[in-house]
């Protein structure tokens, strides 16, 4: 069936979102994993990491025909000049009212999908929380009223890239919301709010899922 109206606004608002996102975290082209891993030898500041997740939990329980999502988001390591301290993940499963930070000593999970096969929901990813980095968070977000949660689980915009890029599931990670608003400037905010971070070896991957074929993922270096 042919999407409805409703959603065809809300993709465009999305999409404006992601704009937004890019442009504070200052959005660069994506470049050849041999050119990045190079520039990033030279600078150990985290990139921020642009990527779509696919359909749902498919990269994970899905047939071959999911193989080059996986092997995208295998070679995300490989875009990093270290192991990041922690990972903070933006994900488009998860609007507020006002912007939001997850703070839990142990993370637990989040099935925000449907119709899928029965393993779906059995999916793990056990990476610890990061409280002391959520709290730093809501200092950085301040004047935008931050807000922390510690009862949310990992969405699926979280999890299926986590467990593909970082299996072992041993890095600290939380989550950050977007606001339900999805005004543009209010996002501009948000990420250069948190741009700080990434000098401390924080990861900032933002998982927007706009494009519906993997692609490779775009970076600012």
């Amino acid at each position: 069936p042919f999407p409805s109206a409703a959603m065809l606004a809300a993709r465009t608002a999305l999409r404006t979102c992601f704009t937004s996102v890019c442009a504070a975290f200052c959005f660069q082209p994506y470049q050849p994993s041999s050119q990045l891993r190079m520039s990033n030898q030279q600078c150990a500041r985290m990139p921020v990491l642009f990527v779509a997740h696919g359909g749902g939990p498919l990269p994970i329980v899905g047939g071959p025909e999911q193989e080059p999502y996986r092997q995208q988001f295998k070679a995300l390591q490989s875009f990093l000049p270290a192991t990041p301290a922690a990972v903070v993940v933006i994900s488009a499963h998860w609007e507020e009212t006002t912007v939001s930070v997850v703070n839990s000593e142990k993370n637990t999970m989040m099935y925000d999908y449907g119709g899928f096969p029965a393993e779906s929901y059995e999916l793990q990813y056990p990476a610890p929380g990061a409280p002391a980095l959520a709290e730093k968070i809501r200092e950085l977000l301040a004047k935008m009223n931050c807000r922390e949660v510690k009862s949310r689980g990992l969405d699926h915009g979280v999890f299926i890239p986590m467990m593909l890029g970082w299996p072992d599931a041993n890095i600290p990670t939380l989550q950050v919301s977007l606001l339900r608003s999805l005004d543009p400037e209010e996002h501009i905010g948000l990420g250069r709010a948190l741009a700080p971070l990434r000098d401390e070896g924080v990861l900032i991957l933002v998982d927007l899922h706009l494009r519906p074929t993997p692609s490779p993922p775009r970076v600012r270096g």
